[in-house]
């Protein structure tokens, strides 16, 4: 297998959270829209569980594209294209750097996605890595921001349940990413 030559280190920060929860990572140029969304959720901490899409700009047309889980169902009047089947580095480049990256429609999570340089590859790394990150993912079907800030104050109708979470912890060391390969086998068999 041809190891890659470049990583693209991104900035992802969670929208309306106050102090920032934010991550910095790095990940193959092979990468698919897919596989981004797996480095995503496994250095957010979270479980992925629900539908996804990134918003970008296309940089060859100029507009603005949704890639992610295509539905049959067309809610919103967008078509959503495959993310395992569309490369980060065909429309990721340092003229075109940011995206939005949503996260379970529900709670409606918003990240705003920024690449930050595009580098050669250390040979003795494993990609992708955390490099650096600041407080805890909020945790999963909470309520969205507004939820989030009231764990955070401690008064979420369910605060109990958030007895044990410390939103100012988080150690990039102790992030693992899962091969985005075997999460697509495992969450899209009749694929």
């Amino acid at each position: 297998m041809k190891k890659e030559k470049s990583v693209y280190q991104f900035k992802i920060t969670l929208k309306g959270t106050k102090p920032p929860v934010w991550r910095r990572i790095q990940v193959p140029e092979t990468y698919t829209f897919y596989d981004l969304h797996v480095a995503i959720q496994d250095s957010m901490g979270w479980m992925d569980s629900h539908l996804h899409e990134f918003n970008v700009v296309n940089p060859k047309t100029g507009k603005l594209v949704n890639i992610g889980i295509p539905s049959e169902e067309d809610d919103y009047g967008s078509r959503v294209l495959q993310g395992w089947s569309h490369k980060i580095a065909k429309y990721f480049n340092m003229e075109n750097t940011k995206a939005t990256y949503v996260y379970d429609f529900g709670d409606g999570w918003e990240h705003t996605v920024v690449l930050e340089a595009i580098s050669p590859r250390e040979a003795d790394r494993s990609y992708p890595v955390c490099m650096k990150g600041k407080r805890a993912c909020p945790p999963e079907d909470c309520g969205g921001v507004w939820g989030y800030q009231d764990i955070c104050e401690g008064k979420h109708d369910f605060q109990e349940e958030y007895a044990d979470y410390d939103p100012d912890y988080f150690e990039p060391d102790e992030v693992v990413f899962e091969d985005p390969k075997a999460r697509f086998d495992q969450n899209f068999e009749l694929v």
